[in-house]
């Protein structure tokens, strides 16, 4: 909260609209559904219905001034914001204002001058803190003790549906209370669409297997791929992997803070065009992993800003060949000054189940 005073004070904005629940349960720790929030110099508001009583008390104490709303919760926040003092160029979320509620700053809210805002929150959620790094390494472990009791049931025969379901109940079991993206499975040819949807294609003796899953701990997300080969693999599968592999691990192992986001992206394009396949690499090479699954900073081409000290980022490589399948192996990092921390145990070695 101080440091966002800080931001609020450098926008010369005398307090801040927050509409975003991720960065609502960031600074307050509540996790309902329905909230909003303004802050000031003096002040944190937080302002919920009927259905999260009990539950704001519990998650968020004394640190908010708490309004149980029985209409809508604008009609909380017009109420509360009249009330509050030195508060007359007020911010918004731009992100994530829809122009709907736009015009009820324009109209309702019209006793005070709203400025657009772009992520002063997030920016201040790009450095964890010790307790926030641990929650994404009990997430990775939940993540990993799920994959290594999937891949043991992995079967020719079975559909994607059925393998994503089968890790999804494992995720649940190990102790995940979510999950931060729709589960990735893809089989065989499918595998070379880097964001495929789980589908009724039965896995064949021979195909790759990518699993591109997480899981949440304490609200915290991890975010992990493995690439499989389900019986035998080929001599030109074990090569392709083997590259994804040898770039994760390079990428892994050098990246810092103080670089910037092109740089650490190149630390595992560099090497993946050295070896002939820089066209198949067509996504960024990570991201950084938080509250939300995906979130500043970013290691891409285009990325100049500099990466932060403790931020937790993906490094996930990747080499598609459509009609022919796709290898991505994906890890989560912790960035140090002088070195990067992996998060991530389970084996990058081509493993051959079923």
């Amino acid at each position: 909260m101080a440091a966002l005073a800080a931001a609020l004070r450098a926008a010369h904005l005398d307090g801040l609209l927050i509409t975003s629940l991720p960065n609502i349960r960031y600074l307050t720790g509540f996790s309902g559904s329905s909230a909003m929030v303004v802050v000031s110099e003096r002040d944190l508001l937080l302002v919920t219905d009927f259905r999260y009583a009990t539950q704001v008390q519990e998650e968020v104490g004394d640190l908010a001034r708490v309004a149980i709303e029985a209409q809508s919760l604008w009609t909380g926040v017009w109420r509360q914001m009249a009330d509050m003092t030195g508060l007359d160029v007020v911010g918004f979320e731009s992100a994530y204002l829809v122009h709907r509620d736009f015009e009820r700053l324009l109209n309702a809210g019209a006793r005070w001058q709203w400025r657009a805002t772009t992520d002063l929150v997030e920016t201040l959620r790009e450095q964890k803190d010790a307790g926030e790094i641990e929650s994404i390494a009990s997430a990775a472990r939940v993540a990993e003790r799920a994959l290594e009791r999937t891949l043991a049931g992995v079967r020719a025969g079975q559909t994607e549906l059925e393998i994503a379901g089968a890790l999804e109940l494992a995720l649940r079991d190990a102790g995940s209370t979510g999950f931060p993206f729709e589960t990735i499975v893809a089989s065989g040819e499918r595998s070379a669409l880097p964001h495929a949807r789980a589908g009724t294609r039965q896995v064949r003796a021979g195909d790759f297997l990518l699993i591109d899953f997480g899981a949440i701990v304490d609200g915290y997300c991890s975010d992990i791929t493995r690439t499989v080969i389900v019986g035998r693999a080929t001599p030109e599968q074990r090569d392709v992997h083997d590259i994804v592999r040898t770039a994760n691990e390079r990428a892994s192992a050098l990246v810092r803070a103080g670089m910037t986001g092109k740089d650490a992206d190149a630390l595992a394009r560099r090497y993946i065009e050295e070896r002939g396949w820089g066209e198949a690499f067509g996504h960024s090479l990570g991201h950084g992993i938080g509250i939300e699954v995906h979130e500043a900073p970013r290691l891409a081409r285009t990325t100049e800003a500099v990466l932060p000290e403790r931020a937790v980022v993906t490094i996930e490589p990747g080499v598609y060949r459509a009609g022919w399948g796709g290898v991505r192996v994906e890890d989560d990092v912790v960035l140090g000054r002088d070195s990067a921390t992996i998060l991530t145990t389970f084996s990058r070695e081509l493993l051959e189940v079923g």
